[in-house]
């Protein structure tokens, strides 16, 4: 079976995103820095399920360093998480696959930013306790 996680970022009123993007990109505060240096520590060496943008968007430098996996709403999560037995699972992509994957999610990784600007996607607290 494999171990299935969630590692996200969120603001001060649990913003996620802005426009497909996360709110604070780009944002030199030192939260900001450690947070995305954190992920990317996190998620080496093991399994990453996100939307097709998602996966599009990591750096050229990070892909050789975990299995990226790009999903549809059309992809049976069973199936999916299926095909890596025993291996660490992380779930990105925001709000879409995580309502997708969220009861098969084992552990929840949230860190919350000091950001309270504009969102239009938010964590929804269901998530927590599908499993």
């Amino acid at each position: 079976m494999a171990d299935v996680r969630v590692i996200c970022a969120i603001g001060r009123r649990g913003q996620l995103g802005l426009d497909g993007r996360l709110p604070w990109e780009g944002n030199p505060g030192r939260e900001y820095k450690a947070d995305v240096a954190r992920f990317f520590d996190l998620t080496r060496g093991h399994v990453l399920i996100a939307g097709p943008r998602t996966i599009a968007s990591f750096p050229d430098w990070a892909r050789p360093e975990r299995t990226l996996v790009a999903v549809r709403s059309s992809d049976e999560p069973e199936e999916v998480i299926g095909r890596f037995p025993g291996r660490v699972i992380f779930i990105g992509g925001g709000p879409p696959v995580w309502s997708a994957y969220a009861r098969f999610v084992m552990h929840w990784d949230v860190t919350k930013l000091p950001y309270d600007g504009e969102a239009d996607r938010y964590l929804d607290p269901a998530w927590l306790t599908a499993g």
